[in-house]
């Protein structure tokens, strides 16, 4: 099982940045896929989710209105579009997958929200 983000970086406040997490070795479509972030000395905290089959979607309120989860079953990836970026939006993000027990994570990608 891999999951690789892709995507981070720096960016101005106010910016936009849009994460990408590629998957392989399991059954993508039937996997929720979650996006969680871990800002230096705080606990690691869930941003968004987005279900396999019908492709709900669910955001934790600080982000709720600025960023948007995606995915394509076909090319198993999972996105996410960031806006009106925040310094408090600084962290590390991570791709997650969940299936009845089972959980998978990928290795992170560092965003800095910085002028």
């Amino acid at each position: 099982v891999h999951l690789v983000e892709s995507g981070g970086g720096l960016v101005q406040p106010g910016g936009s940045l849009r994460l990408s997490c590629a998957a392989s070795g399991f059954t993508f479509r039937l996997y929720v896929m979650r996006w969680y972030r871990q800002a230096p000395g705080k606990e690691r905290e869930w941003v968004a989710d987005i279900t396999g089959a019908d492709g709900r979607m669910s955001y934790a309120d600080s982000v709720k209105g600025r960023f948007s989860i995606s995915r394509d079953n076909a090319e198993a990836t999972v996105s996410l579009q960031m806006n009106s970026l925040k310094p408090e939006d600084t962290a590390v993000y991570y791709c997650n997958a969940e299936r009845y027990g089972s959980n998978y994570w990928g290795q992170g990608t560092q965003v800095t929200v910085s002028s």
